[in-house]
């Protein structure tokens, strides 16, 4: 597998592993493959096995609008999995699945030799530091195998717990200060605990950050103006002069109308 073209080949002719039997697609990944920034995430979901692409259902919504919380996009990265098929019912990939799935992983790392890896949820933790917790263990960037690895939550895990969709913010914060500003991941030891300098990205959140996290509300529309008044039957609608009236006719008299306010209701 000389490349990721050739890896995503291999992906969707795997038996490796019972994983095949029940998908619709396989998912190898996709992004940028001279990607500074690489995603690592579990498995994909039903989106993703109709699709054959990785975080394309409310989790990737939500993943998209933290990459544009740090100005960049998902053109701009690259995302995979740990395995490349649904587990059924979205359950969690068990060791053999993992095992099976381990070699394209490997290649796909190799083959963009990105600067940051970001595993997402504990399954891709496990993969760098196995047994450790993904609440403890998020936020903080450190090496392994010469490669900064930096673990935050999964997106899924906000959506169904929202208090932490401010966590996320945080770290895809910590996430673009160690782009521009962290250690190359080659030197150092194992393990190491990285402290990045905060980036110069803007102080307040743009856009798409408060359109996923704090969508404002709605303006208040204004009141529609008023319709221009009706012609009432004691005053009929005429265009231009009105007609002569004929020889003899007699002269009709004006009602009166009331004074006041009372001229303009339409009642």
């Amino acid at each position: 597998m000389d490349s990721l073209e050739e890896v995503a080949l291999a992906v969707h002719n795997c038996f490796d592993c019972p994983l095949h039997r029940g998908r619709n697609s396989a998912v190898p990944g996709e992004g940028n493959p001279d990607a500074q920034l690489m995603f690592i995430g579990e498995g994909p979901g039903y989106h993703e096995d109709r699709q054959g692409r990785p975080f394309v259902g409310p989790a990737g919504q939500l993943l998209e609008g933290l990459l544009a919380s740090i100005g960049t996009n998902r053109d701009e990265v690259f995302i995979a999995n740990m395995v490349k098929c649904r587990p059924p019912d979205n359950r969690d990939p068990e060791p053999a699945e993992i095992a099976a799935c381990k070699k394209y992983l490997e290649r796909q790392i190799e083959l963009v030799n990105p600067k940051l890896i970001v595993t997402l949820g504990r399954f891709s933790l496990g993969r760098f530091f196995p047994g450790e917790s993904v609440t403890r263990a998020r936020g903080k960037a450190r090496q392994k195998d010469g490669r900064i690895i930096f673990p935050v939550l999964h997106p899924a895990a906000a959506l169904r717990r929202p208090e932490l969709r401010k966590t996320l913010v945080e770290d895809f914060r910590a996430i673009a200060a160690l782009l521009e500003n962290g250690n190359d991941g080659e030197n150092g030891n194992d393990g190491a605990t990285l402290t990045p300098q905060p980036a110069t990205i803007p102080a307040e959140p743009p856009a798409p950050q408060l359109d996923i996290f704090n969508p404002p509300e709605a303006p208040t529309p204004k009141p529609p103006a008023a319709p221009p008044t009706e012609p009432t039957e004691s005053e009929p609608a005429t265009s231009g002069n009105p007609p002569p009236e004929p020889p003899g006719s007699p002269t009709p008299s004006t009602p009166e109308r009331p004074d006041g306010p009372q001229q303009l209701s339409l009642l």
